[in-house]
């Protein structure tokens, strides 16, 4: 059985790239936020927000290179498989088999995160190592720089 990515019929519900970056943005400021105020402690938004932003990113990534239609969506949950991960993006790009590879490993991480018990900090600390490796690859292939760091002050 074949998977579609989902598309959207209404034009202007289209997310634009500028929208993803934005998502981006506001996931990587409650990553930094989680982390200051405790890995334990925000566990939770850790894993949801690695996980939005890393899917979110490789829609931008995808976008950019034309390799994927305005109207795809791609949902976290494609991820959880490499097999269907795979299907969804029957085509190729710059780095897919680690990328998803990474992606995959982060949405594993993120269902316990979200929905277990508290995790040992060296699991958290694992998946944020993960999502600085996957934002080092689409920095260098995308020429977009996402970071945890804040911007200078002026």
């Amino acid at each position: 059985m074949k998977l579609k990515i989902y598309k959207l019929k209404n034009s202007d519900k289209y997310m634009k790239i500028e929208d993803h970056l934005r998502n981006i943005k506001e996931s990587l400021e409650v990553i930094d936020e989680s982390i200051q105020k405790g890995l334990q402690e925000r566990q939770r938004n850790i894993g949801f927000n690695i996980s939005v932003a890393s899917v979110e990113m490789l829609e931008v990534f995808l976008h950019r290179k034309n390799l994927l239609n305005p109207s795809s969506i791609l949902k976290h949950d494609f991820f959880t498989s490499i097999r269907k991960a795979n299907e969804k993006l029957g085509f190729d790009f710059p780095n897919k088999e680690q990328i998803i590879r990474i992606i995959n490993e982060i949405e594993v991480k993120r269902n316990i995160l979200c929905y277990g018990k508290p995790q040992p900090t060296e699991d958290i600390k694992f998946l944020i190592e993960l999502f600085n490796k996957l934002k080092s690859i689409f920095e260098w292939e995308n020429e977009v720089y996402y970071s945890l760091e804040k911007e200078p002050s002026k």
